[in-house]
């Protein structure tokens, strides 16, 4: 696509992904690359603008990660964020020390509104800090445009280079006018006309795709959640009957959502796919026995998807391409984009096998976040209650039950996960939670059932309120809805005797257990 483009390089922060979606917030186009990324590379894609992260380091330490002057002489704007502030001065002949005071959290903010980062923002502001070094000396050039009590230059600019220091996070919802800042950044001062929607996105992609595959057979991967559902749709509107969605049901879905699924995309539901269903729970049970560590579950259940597919393939005949429902923060956080380290590896990402049976892979859903899915879906006119249904990991519960997969466990995480929800939704909760689920942990504990010792499960109870997926608060569930769900499920459901409701946020934690 032809599209404006704005860059975060990623020194190792762990708000790059939040960068990148608030830039998509003013319908600019945005990608993570990481520091190491050649400056020639950079120039080739011609970006609008540059946004340099936070990252973990003292930009004056010995192997730090760095970044070449070049880079500020491109005529491209430059904004810098915490670390990528401290750097762009470090670089450019500024001095950055070590601060008397640490700042951390809410802070109140001073800022010069004659710069165009702060020209509706309010004169003294709440942002978000969070250093312990600071900009003792600017940059030649620079001039400070925001402070703190503690912080003397907490904002600086060089106009005539286009060249912005910020010490504190705009990206984060804490920096209350933080949103304005990246808009005028990226709006007023690197000029972007703001012409990412979606509608041309999907337009585009259907364009793209039908021209890729011409006449060749696509086989998608579809396992009833958002992404794989707008993946789907997406490729029947390109290629129709070339299309065939496979769903393979390994035994790791949420209680009935097999039959779910089937009723929505199969012969008796309002899309026209070729659908086939297959029902591998025994086998993927089998692949799965006796093992515990969270990564070698998913690359297993990944293999596994891989080679059922294939031999569905093989039975339709020649297949050219195989569709997957990857999104970016899967990509991101399977380590292929930006700086950050692994977190997980992604069964459509990190976990495919060496070998796989396909002319090529299609991804067309990529370059989106999980709210641009959501839209992308509304546009392609699907409806709603599938396009909000809540978040599931395409290992299904097998990264919700703690330790080794088993057909007990399974149940038992199934009927818990049932009650939870209903309860959720008859209470009107719903509605303001972004994600809620029930997981087995690997504890049992002892308890008293009927006058009789037990020794029994524990289930967690998760629920999490977020704008995009990348951090998450624990939500503030009523105290009388975690006791019904309490009472139904160890009354309910066997082998259990204790729930436990997991109050961590995202970081430290993730939204899943494994």
């Amino acid at each position: 696509m032809d599209k404006e483009l704005v860059i975060v390089i990623d020194f190792g922060g762990q708000y790059n992904q939040l960068v990148a979606r608030r830039v998509r917030e003013c319908n600019v186009y945005c990608e993570i690359y990481s520091y190491r990324t050649d400056l020639s590379k950079i120039r080739e894609m011609n970006p609008r603008g540059i946004i340099l992260t936070g990252g973990p380091s003292s930009c004056y330490e010995e192997g730090a990660a760095t970044c070449s002057p070049e880079l500020f002489s491109l005529g491209i704007p430059v904004l810098g964020l915490c670390y990528g502030a401290q750097l762009m001065s470090h670089v450019l002949g500024g001095k950055v020390a070590r601060a008397a005071v640490r700042e951390y959290g809410r802070t109140e903010v001073e800022v010069d509104r004659t710069s165009r980062l702060f020209t509706d923002v309010a004169p003294r502001t709440v942002c978000w800090m969070s250093h312990f070094d600071y900009i003792a000396q600017m940059a030649p050039g620079f001039r400070s445009v925001a402070s703190t009590e503690n912080c003397p230059v907490a904002a600086a600019e060089d106009e005539e280079r286009k060249l912005y220091a910020i010490q504190f996070h705009p990206e984060v919802l804490h920096t209350e006018e933080g949103s304005k800042m990246l808009y005028h950044f990226v709006r007023d001062i690197c000029g972007c006309r703001g012409d990412w929607k979606m509608d041309s996105f999907v337009e585009e992609n259907i364009r793209s795709l039908r021209e890729k595959v011409g006449n060749g057979k696509v086989l998608c991967a579809l396992s009833g959640g958002v992404d794989s559902s707008v993946a789907a749709v997406l490729l029947s509107r390109a290629v129709g009957e070339q299309l065939t969605c496979v769903f393979v049901d390994h035994g790791l879905l949420r209680k009935n959502e097999g039959d779910e699924v089937e009723a929505i995309f199969g012969p008796g539901g309002n899309y026209k796919l070729n659908f086939v269903r297959v029902n591998a729970r025994d086998r993927f049970y089998r692949k799965l026995a006796g093992v515990t560590e969270p990564e070698e579950k998913r690359k297993i259940i990944g293999e596994e998807f891989i080679r059922v597919f294939e031999e569905e393939a093989k039975k339709i005949g020649t297949v050219d391409f195989l569709v997957q429902g990857t999104i970016y923060p899967d990509v991101v956080e399977s380590g292929l984009g930006g700086e950050s380290a692994v977190i997980k590896s992604h069964h459509n990402v990190g976990g495919l096998p060496d070998y796989v049976d396909f002319r090529e892979i299609l991804e067309p859903l990529r370059s989106l976040f999980k709210d641009e899915v959501r839209k992308a879906g509304l546009e392609l006119g699907i409806p709603e209650r599938l396009v909000f249904r809540q978040p599931f990991p395409g290992p299904g519960l097998g990264v919700r039950i703690v330790g080794e997969v088993t057909a007990e466990k399974v149940k038992i995480v199934q009927d818990a996960d049932a009650i939870y929800r209903e309860e959720i939704g008859k209470a009107g909760v719903d509605q303001s939670l972004n994600q809620y689920f029930a997981a087995l942990t690997n504890m049992r504990s002892v308890g008293v059932m009927g006058d009789e010792r037990t020794y029994d499960y524990a289930v967690a109870l998760r629920a999490v309120q977020t704008v995009d997926f990348m951090t998450a608060e624990a939500a503030e569930i009523p105290w009388e809805v975690l006791k019904t769900v309490t009472g139904r499920i160890i009354n309910e459901v066997g082998h259990v005797n204790r729930v436990l409701y997991d109050i961590t946020s995202k970081p430290p934690g993730t939204i899943e257990f494994e």
